[in-house]
């Protein structure tokens, strides 16, 4: 199939007016050169991507396909551009990474601090989004990277390991639950502390006690794990949090820390994009340097 951009430009004019006329006008082209453009696209391969009517033109079910596609490519090319001329000018480039929460608080605040003085001419713009989010977000190509848990669907996506992340339940000493192991399902039975309403690890955890046919029951929301820790060691409630926050306060005493045994708990953390051979320069940099191990100061 032999088409450039100027063609799928054309198309998709043509779908968002609803008839080849408009579209043409829309791209700066004649009507003849239009529909002899769009004439050459279904020839090359003998499909018909338009049903001429009337009334205007729809698009057949490849046309649709088509249109999906053509999106996808314009926008690749239309940062393609962006990011060229931005290098041109001097002016930084950018990498969009999404994170859930344990990976933006616990393993890249090093890592990206050790990037971003190897890079000067990069920014990276980093969000924090529940993992299957970020997934819907790769697949629609509105992201470079994300991290995200194993526990959900990477259709479609390539990922590589990036780190261990299992769960813990933190529970105040004296507490019915610190004398023995207690599950996910028991600790509902009582109050937690938890983070932020809208954190990636709290709406995992409430989706996680839906899925279990119950509620959370959240006495107070701290901003950050080392809160949450501190007000669970004060006897506020239950907490669940990563290990790897737990290392900071393994000084604290008043809590204790339990594992939490549902396989949902037991999860590692993957670096995932839609193709890593197709990233771009600058994307490949960060996705290489946070598959390295972490450099220590010196």
């Amino acid at each position: 199939m032999h088409v450039d951009l100027i063609d799928l430009r054309l198309y998709l004019h043509i779908l968002d007016t609803g008839n080849i006329t408009a579209g043409a006008a829309r791209s700066h082209l004649s009507l003849a050169a239009a529909s002899a453009r769009i004439r050459a696209m279904e020839a090359s391969l003998g499909i018909e991507f338009l049903q001429r009517g009337r009334r205007g033109v729809t698009p057949t079910a490849a046309g649709k396909a088509l249109a999906r596609h053509a999106r996808l490519l314009l926008q690749q090319a239309e940062r393609m551009q962006q990011d060229l001329t931005e290098y041109a000018k001097g002016v930084k480039g950018q990498v969009r990474l999404l994170c859930n929460t344990t990976a933006i608080s616990e393993y890249l605040p090093e890592r990206l601090a050790d990037f971003l003085c190897q890079h000067p001419n990069l920014d990276i713009d980093l969000q924090e989004l529940p993992s299957l989010r970020i997934t819907h977000a790769l697949r629609q190509g509105v992201a470079d990277l994300g991290i995200i848990s194993d526990a959900v669907d990477t259709y479609g996506l390539q990922t590589r390991h990036f780190h261990d992340d299992p769960l813990v339940l933190i529970v105040p000493l004296g507490h019915p639950l610190s004398a023995t192991p207690a599950s996910f399902i028991e600790s509902l039975q009582y109050d937690h502390v938890g983070l932020a309403a809208d954190s990636a690890l709290a709406v995992y955890l409430e989706e996680q006690a839906l899925h279990a046919g119950f509620r959370l029951q959240t006495r107070i929301r701290a901003d950050a794990f080392d809160g949450l820790i501190r007000m669970v060691a004060r006897g506020a409630g239950l907490g669940i949090v990563p290990q790897a926050a737990l290392q900071r306060w393994s000084h604290l005493q008043g809590f204790k820390a339990q594992p939490l045994n549902e396989e949902w708990a037991c999860r590692s953390l993957l670096l995932c994009a839609r193709s890593f051979e197709q990233l771009p320069g600058y994307a490949k940099a960060l996705l290489e340097a946070l598959s390295a191990p972490l450099r220590k100061n010196a």
